[in-house]
């Protein structure tokens, strides 16, 4: 069969089963408080104080102070300096005590203070990690939670859960985890998980090893569908699709970049033929664009109704193009490459997230909301994958 463009392709092994890879955990945080003893290096010196009349003692004895000899009691927190009496001076601070008791005094509130800072980030912290929870789903449409079925592990959306947010299924790192169905995307040796801030991706080499591939199809292209995904493409030249379905002779349809008019640009492209009779294919493309490493929100639709497909960039309608019926390629959703004339084509190099499946052709208006997190009723999505 052929798909009426003739892409330029290039035979790629399929990689071998078994591989996989783990994330050990990182190394603990070292967080810990010193609180050197206080006081100490404390020197004082005690003038000799003068015999000056005291106005607010009663006078006795004739107003005379008494006898220098005369010994007088002690109060708390003195202390009797050795050496002859001195009018005034037999009762001195204890100088030593007093700055003891300043010291733990002091030590006292900057524990206290040290507590309370504590308590305030670990506050704040807790704030920060609902906001982030709450707020995930912000920028690609306030989506419904997953269903029952889905495996134990969150949305990312779903701040009442104490778990996080995982990408794989448990047990098993080169499996993604389907957050609304049932079906995982297997992913190949060189198409690998990686942290995206406090999301995940996957980021392929552009070779032949760069893939995923589900159990099943995913897309029933015989209705109508949206599918869409965040990509980073870091090639500079040649095929490079993002998902596509089918592993036979040649797929359903492609989403990706490919050359146009001598530039890349982001396409979406379905076959309409079927085997036996001659295969033509429609594009819509989107040109003018960068593409290069260019952080990229891509959306495509088939109306069954219709009969059209339409590809979305970042919320804006590229183009739309008519097609009479989509073939129905065997075979599984694919991430990171397309079937052409047997020949696996189009490795992706760069990465890819928040990759959904919808049972519905959205409207422009849905794309422009969708990408400003504003689509309200939120449809539901069949198939998802590295949610935000």
């Amino acid at each position: 069969m052929t798909d009426g463009t003739n892409p330029p392709s290039s035979p790629q092994p399929e990689p071998a089963p078994g591989s996989g890879y783990g994330f050990p955990p990182g190394p603990p945080a070292h967080n810990g408080y010193g609180y050197p003893a206080g006081g100490g290096g404390y020197g004082y010196g005690y003038p000799q104080f003068e015999q000056q009349p005291n106005p607010y003692q009663q006078e006795a004895d004739g107003g005379q102070w008494p006898p220098a000899t005369q010994a007088q009691p002690a109060q708390p927190g003195f202390t009797r300096l050795a050496g002859p009496d001195v009018p005034g001076a037999s009762q001195q601070p204890d100088w030593e005590a007093m700055a003891e008791r300043s010291d733990a005094e002091r030590r006292r509130k900057k524990l206290w203070m040290l507590g309370g800072a504590v308590t305030v980030l670990a506050l704040l912290a807790g704030g920060g990690t609902f906001f982030l929870l709450g707020g995930a789903g912000g920028g690609e449409g306030a989506d419904a939670k997953p269903s029952a079925s889905t495996p134990a592990s969150p949305e990312p959306g779903n701040s009442t859960s104490p778990q996080a947010y995982t990408a794989t299924v448990a047990g098993d790192d080169t499996l993604l985890r389907d957050s609304y169905g049932q079906t995982g995307i297997r992913l190949g040796p060189d198409l690998r998980v990686s942290p995206l801030g406090k999301r995940f991706q996957v980021i392929g080499k552009g070779n032949g090893s760069s893939w995923g591939q589900s159990a099943e199809p995913v897309v029933d292209v015989t209705k109508s569908f949206t599918i869409t995904a965040r990509a980073y493409s870091s090639a500079t030249k040649g095929s490079r699709i993002v998902m596509s379905q089918g592993d036979g002779e040649s797929y359903s349809f492609e989403l990706g970049v490919n050359e146009v008019n001598g530039k890349q640009a982001w396409i979406f492209r379905v076959q309409t033929g079927d085997k036996g009779a001659e295969a033509t294919t429609r594009t819509v493309a989107a040109e003018g664009l960068t593409v290069l490493k260019t952080p990229t929100l891509l959306m495509a639709t088939y109306d069954a109704d219709k009969k059209a497909i339409a590809l979305y960039v970042d919320g804006k309608k590229a183009g739309e193009t008519p097609v009479p019926t989509i073939w129905q390629a065997p075979g599984p959703l694919q991430l990171g490459r397309s079937r052409h004339h047997d020949i696996w084509t189009g490795p992706w190099q760069g990465g890819l997230h928040n990759i959904r499946v919808y049972d519905s052709a959205f409207t422009q208006e849905q794309a422009a909301g969708y990408k400003e997190g504003k689509l309200s009723p939120a449809p539901k999505p069949a198939h998802a994958w590295l949610l935000p």
